[in-house]
């Protein structure tokens, strides 16, 4: 038995590779204009979002911090730092999280945590969300990310995600009312105490039980570690996987002291997807979803004013920003038709799922957990239940070859 360590998801390093001063120039012109914009109609806290986002887009493209590839590698090959790193991540965040929710505010600002019911719905769309992972080739915070480092695959599932939010937030009422137990806040039970230490529990076992298959496995287990490899660098990557799951820890608590609430993404794409449908004339607003008073302003405003959308631009664009200064800003046009047809498929999954698991692998998992609600951890196990299914599918679409 031996035990290696983990520097890096990537096997070479990026040094060496010009610097694309026209993708860097247009990604920051374009940061430019929507500065400007936030700072004249939402004010400094518009504009420090945009940069959160901006961060995001930044530790996700030179991390390489993805969902479903980490999830991908456990179940085959039992490599699970990926995964293990996670769980860190979900751990650091709520530390933070916890004793912040419980004080209920900060700076006169009110904070709240995600949480939400364990119900059918849950268990169905975080099943649906983790299928379309391995099909559309992502989660939320890897589509937006690989769609701004130039994935072209990327965008045909970032327009079928949105489409299957839009869809998701139709039937979104019909799915409510199935069986449901409520909602469970950990910190509602057993106090600030009780629930970090719970959370802490309930990571430690995951940890465990990841980092026992991989033992059992590969003969060892891989440590994440923050040195990079050799001729790597913090500008252009690529970074270590637990340097980008703190990066995305700051993030995500970064969002709630600005914001008032945890990080989420695809309540952003099902606004994108409503208005789009609405423009064709359909009546969008008499959906029930819609009609939640805590939505109807975001239906009724522009996207720009929408905080997630904001912070959904700022990860695109940091992430565009981070591969023009890296150089591996090169999209390849010719993809395969199957490859097409799967990230159709499993974007529409992806944003349908996300709908009604109340979140994504962001906005219920991290967010979720981080706020001390059992239903992340549901989340959790139904979507990775979901993404061995999604395996089991991608080679009808060639995606293994």
């Amino acid at each position: 038995m031996h035990t290696n360590v983990l520097s890096s998801p990537s096997t070479a390093a990026a040094h060496g590779l010009p610097i694309n001063a026209r993708v860097v120039g247009f990604a920051g012109l374009l940061l430019a204009t929507l500065g400007v914009y936030l700072g004249q109609t939402m004010g400094w806290r518009g504009v420090a979002l945009m940069l959160v986002g901006l961060g995001a887009g930044w530790v996700l493209y030179h991390a390489s911090f993805g969902f479903g590839g980490a999830w991908r590698n456990a179940m085959r090959s039992g490599k699970s730092a990926g995964l293990r790193v996670q769980m860190v991540m979900l751990a650091v965040t709520a530390l933070v999280f916890i004793p912040l929710i419980a004080k209920g505010e900060l700076f006169g600002l009110g904070l709240r945590g995600n949480v939400a019911p364990l119900s059918v719905s849950l268990l169905g769309g975080a099943f649906l969300f983790g299928i379309g992972m391995q099909l559309g080739g992502a989660c939320a915070s890897g589509t937006l990310y690989t769609v701004g480092g130039g994935s072209t695959r990327m965008v045909v599932t970032l327009i079928a995600f949105i489409a299957g939010s839009a869809l998701g937030a139709w039937h979104f009422d019909e799915w409510q009312t199935l069986p449901s137990l409520g909602a469970f806040s950990l910190l509602e039970t057993f106090g600030a105490v009780g629930a970090i230490l719970a959370t802490l529990a309930l990571a430690g076992v995951f940890w465990a039980i990841a980092a026992g298959v991989e033992r059992r496995r590969q003969d060892g287990v891989l440590y994440p570690t923050w040195k990079p490899v050799e001729g790597a660098s913090w500008l252009k990557g690529p970074w270590p996987l637990l340097a980008g799951a703190l990066g995305l820890a700051l993030v995500n608590i970064a969002t709630l002291v600005l914001s008032g609430r945890p990080w989420g993404i695809t309540s952003g794409f099902a606004l994108w997807g409503s208005k789009v449908i609405a423009a064709f004339g359909a009546d969008v607003a008499s959906w029930p979803y819609w009609q939640q008073p805590s939505r109807a302003p975001s239906l009724a405003g522009s996207v720009f004013e929408d905080i997630t959308s904001i912070m959904n631009f700022g990860i695109i664009l940091g992430a565009l920003m981070a591969a023009g200064i890296a150089g591996r800003f090169a999209p390849v046009w010719r993809l395969p038709a199957r490859s097409l047809l799967a990230a159709v498929v499993g974007g529409v999954l992806l944003g349908y799922g996300a709908r009604l698991a109340y979140g994504c692998n962001i906005g219920a998992l991290f967010s979720g957990v981080a706020s001390a609600s059992l239903h992340g951890w549901v989340w959790f196990v139904a979507a990775f239940v979901g993404n061995g299914v999604g395996m089991r599918l991608r080679p009808l679409f060639r995606l293994d070859a």
